[in-house]
């Protein structure tokens, strides 16, 4: 389903793009292991970067994002796990998990939390001056409407089409082949499915082969935010790692388990982790390993000036 745009209107300062600067080359060691699963260090700027080049190259590129409870659903589902084996970029939303990176003396820092309501305005900014067409999949029936209605008030040229997400998920439903029907029908620049964790990685997984040559990106409640049927945090709690405490304010019947009891099936990754930091320390005390090391960087620094 699509949804006519609003008359063009100027462009006022929240349709201005980010102008924090960031390098366009990322470099191997932005692309890590921990908690037993991959991580990328990107900042949301860098994610439209990739978006961008994805949608002008017409390639389908799978951008997911990890926090908590992923990582414990996926100690329990392989191929929820796989999943983010297979994405092309994996993005930490998730502020204790940059800092336990850190910890491992892993090259991430906090401007490296990225998630929809981080890249918000820059991503509807380059939707709208791009001209990209943007399907929506989730959400009860009527938040796609909702959401696109209220967009449009600050990107009135936004090309928004979607449906909501309760039909039959299962491959070779009929439900799940209209659904797919609609898709290609209406040719998106780029796919959000909003199905929650883990419904909506799953689909993406099952159906990858059949869906259409663009970015893919799970995306939670992002148009249950827009729409208004939930409220946001602050963005200044997600950037200091509390906004799971502003939604367990908000829902604690439903949110409880998944912040109080959810991480403590993580000790074990946890423990594994340290384990590796201690074994690494022991091997980059060895000076022909040190050397190795000032090698291998003095190459990719080569690489990375060779790409400018």
């Amino acid at each position: 389903m699509a949804f006519d745009s609003l008359p063009e209107m100027v462009l006022d300062r929240r349709q201005q793009p980010s102008a924090a600067p960031f390098r366009r080359q990322r470099r191997p060691e932005e692309r890590v292991r921990a908690l037993g699963t991959v991580l990328d260090f990107v900042r949301p700027q860098e994610v439209m970067l990739a978006l961008r080049r994805a949608v002008e190259a017409r390639h389908q590129a799978v951008i997911a994002n990890h926090n908590a409870h992923s990582l414990r659903l996926m100690r329990g589902d392989p191929e929820f796990a796989a999943f983010f084996e297979a994405a092309d970029l994996v993005q930490i939303d998730s502020q204790p998990l940059i800092l336990w990176s850190m910890l491992l003396g892993r090259r991430s820092r906090r401007f490296h939390r990225s998630t929809y309501l981080d890249w918000r305005d820059d991503f509807w900014t380059l939707a709208q001056s791009q001209g990209w067409r943007v399907f929506y999949l989730g959400g009860a029936p009527g938040v796609v409407e909702q959401a696109a209605w209220n967009i449009r008030q600050d990107y009135p040229r936004a090309r928004i089409g979607g449906r909501n997400g309760f039909f039959d998920a299962a491959p070779g439903s009929r439900e799940n082949a209209a659904v797919l029907a609609e898709l290609e029908a209406f040719e998106p620049d780029v796919l959000l499915v909003g199905m929650g964790m883990p419904r909506q990685e799953l689909w993406i997984a099952r159906n990858r082969a059949r869906l259409p040559s663009c970015p893919i990106l799970p995306v939670g409640g992002a148009f249950d935010y827009e729409a208004g049927v939930q409220r946001p945090a602050p963005r200044w709690m997600g950037r200091v790692g509390l906004e799971w405490a502003f939604r367990l304010a908000q829902d604690p019947r439903r949110l409880f388990h998944r912040y109080c009891l959810e991480p403590w099936g993580l000790v074990g990754p946890l423990a594994l982790d340290l384990a590796g930091r201690v074994s690494e320390g022991a091997r980059r005390a060895d000076p022909a390993e040190l050397e190795a090391d000032a090698i291998r960087a003095a190459v990719a620094r080569r690489g990375e000036w060779r790409a400018r």
